[in-house]
């Protein structure tokens, strides 16, 4: 299944996309949030789906689309999980995940507008392969992880380099600002997803391809991540690990490149379908 949530911010209504379109669910009585995944929500959604398809409303084309989850108790993000990422950096291949979190209330809609940080000078790009956890994973051994993944999503995990490298390195300051996690379009369940180890992952500055990579190149597989975080934190259902950002991002680039207000800025994931982000100045 690919899971939607749809309307004006705050007032987000669930939602299913199928080859015939985009549809309303609200008449099953839920939103996508940790009690969802954590009592088998999408078994039961797909139970009513196929008893409730012929009367689900059509979603009017345009509608505004949110986050397909709502807020998760976290979104933790792996550092450097890509080798040629980590080059370009000038930093070393790490041993062990780099992990630092997101701020939730950083997290928006696929096409929302990026809100450039107020003192901002070095807002950069990272397109990502985002996990969403489907029940509680405490200890959990790599070989059962993917029993914990509900699906994917593409997320763009914006990071303003200076405060996060160049203020006392501290991760968490550069990557937490409003609108710095648009996640979705979809949900796309796991069963939809052959080989999440083989997906095309691409980023776009005003027209310009500047990242194209593949998960194939993840130092650390999806699996093992479920695995190692679990060995230290409980996952909680509908939370969200974002896997790391492939070589192209700004801040490797001879001269450095960073986002100004007006670009516009396009990803995709194979599968996971695409977003688009335009960036104004914060006023």
């Amino acid at each position: 299944m690919k899971l939607i949530r749809f309307g004006q911010p705050g007032e987000e209504k669930p939602g299913v996309v199928t080859a015939d379109g985009s549809f309303d669910v609200s008449a099953f009585g839920e939103d996508y949030g940790e009690k969802f995944f954590a009592t088998n929500g999408l078994e039961r959604l797909a139970q009513w789906w196929a008893a409730n398809a012929g009367t689900a409303p059509r979603i009017p084309d345009n509608t505004r689309l949110g986050a397909p989850i709502q807020r998760p108790s976290k979104i933790i993000c792996i550092g450097l999980n890509y080798a040629d990422h980590a080059k370009e950096s000038n930093m070393q291949i790490p041993t062990e995940p780099i992990v630092f979190f997101k701020s939730t209330s950083s997290l928006v809609g696929p096409n929302d507008n990026l809100i450039i940080p107020k003192n901002s000078k070095k807002t950069d790009w990272e397109v990502e392969l985002a996990v969403v956890i489907d029940k509680k994973a405490t200890y959990v051994e790599e070989k059962d992880a993917m029993d914990y993944v509900a699906g994917y999503a593409l997320h763009n995990d914006y990071s303003e380099r200076e405060f996060q490298l160049e203020r006392n390195g501290q991760w968490v300051k550069g990557k937490s600002a409003d609108t710095f996690a648009p996640l979705g379009p979809w949900l796309v369940t796991k069963d939809e997803v052959k080989d999440v180890n083989n997906l095309g992952i691409w980023l776009s500055l005003n027209g310009k391809k500047v990242q194209n990579g593949t998960t194939a190149n993840l130092i650390f597989s999806v699996p093992f991540l479920v695995s190692y975080l679990s060995q230290f934190m409980s996952l909680l259902p509908g939370d969200v690990i974002s896997t790391g950002t492939p070589a192209g991002v700004g801040l490797g680039m001879n001269p450095q490149v960073y986002i100004k207000e007006g670009d516009v800025i396009e990803l995709g994931i194979d599968g996971l379908g695409t977003s688009k982000q335009t960036a104004f100045a914060w006023k």
